[in-house]
């Protein structure tokens, strides 16, 4: 009977009901991989931070989209803080994660798609960091996620979990703050907030967390990225809290709806 319809359809010239759906959908799909490649950044730039041409490049850079806001030469404002000595770390972290440039004055900064290439944000970086000494942008050797997850899963429970869930799922915090899910940030940006503070977090110094601490931390993260969940549905990994949340409305309204249904048929 369908082959009958389709052949109707073609001798008719009509097109088949779900084309449309097909092309808007096939549309959306093109255009969210054109935007994701268009916003991305390049992982691969490679930037001297001390060379000159870097720094006068971060410079105009800066003065073009940060300067209202933090002082044409870093010094601060009312509107933001100055960033003399937070070093190349902070402003990789907060453009890189696109939390600056600010959409809106807010209890902290949302992610965003990023404005910058990696590029033009090791530039900046390199500016900002020739501006006084601060945390430097971490080794390589640090971020491969090849470290002891066991013992990063130790020391994140210990360190990390109560704002960002011991699954790193994130959570809420107070005056309309939150701490954000770990799972899926690149491993440079993990590092840096941890040596840099950002808004609510705590500084982890060397002494605090040493390096080989904070790749472990890493590697733990990335675990739980890949790891399978056998439990059946994650619900956010959010707790009990979702989980009964869950049980009430699906589970219960489900019996209730079992429960009319047997009913109206006996009647």
């Amino acid at each position: 009977m369908h082959i009958k319809n389709t052949k109707k359809l073609r001798k008719s010239g009509r097109r088949h009901p779900l084309a449309t759906v097909a092309l808007i959908a096939f549309g959306l799909f093109t255009t969210g991989l054109a935007y994701t490649g268009f916003t991305q950044t390049s992982a691969s730039a490679e930037v001297d931070m001390n060379s000159p041409a870097a720094i006068s490049e971060g410079q105009k850079l800066f003065a073009a989209n940060c300067a209202t806001c933090h002082g044409l030469n870093a010094e601060g404002s009312p509107d933001g803080p100055s960033l003399i000595g937070v070093g190349a770390a902070s402003v990789h972290f907060q453009v890189g994660t696109g939390r600056m440039p600010l959409a809106y004055q807010g209890p902290q900064g949302m992610i965003k798609p990023v404005q910058f290439t990696e590029e033009q944000i090791l530039q900046m970086s390199a500016y900002v960091a020739s501006l006084a000494p601060g945390p430097e942008i971490p080794k390589a050797q640090y971020l491969r996620a090849d470290g002891d997850a066991a013992r990063g899963s130790e020391l994140f429970r210990i360190n990390c979990a109560m704002c960002h869930n011991v699954a790193a799922a994130g959570g809420a915090l107070t005056q309309g703050k939150y701490a954000p899910k770990l799972t899926g940030v690149d491993s440079s940006h993990i590092y840096e907030a941890m040596i840099t503070g950002p808004q609510n977090m705590p500084v982890f110094s060397d002494a605090n967390l040493t390096p080989q601490d904070k790749a472990d931390i890493i590697t733990y993260l990335k675990y739980l990225e890949n790891e399978p969940k056998v439990g059946g549905l994650g619900l956010g990994s959010l707790g009990p809290v979702a989980e009964g949340l869950f049980i009430w409305v699906i589970g219960l309204g489900a019996i209730v709806a079992l429960t009319v249904w047997v009913t109206a048929k006996s009647n």
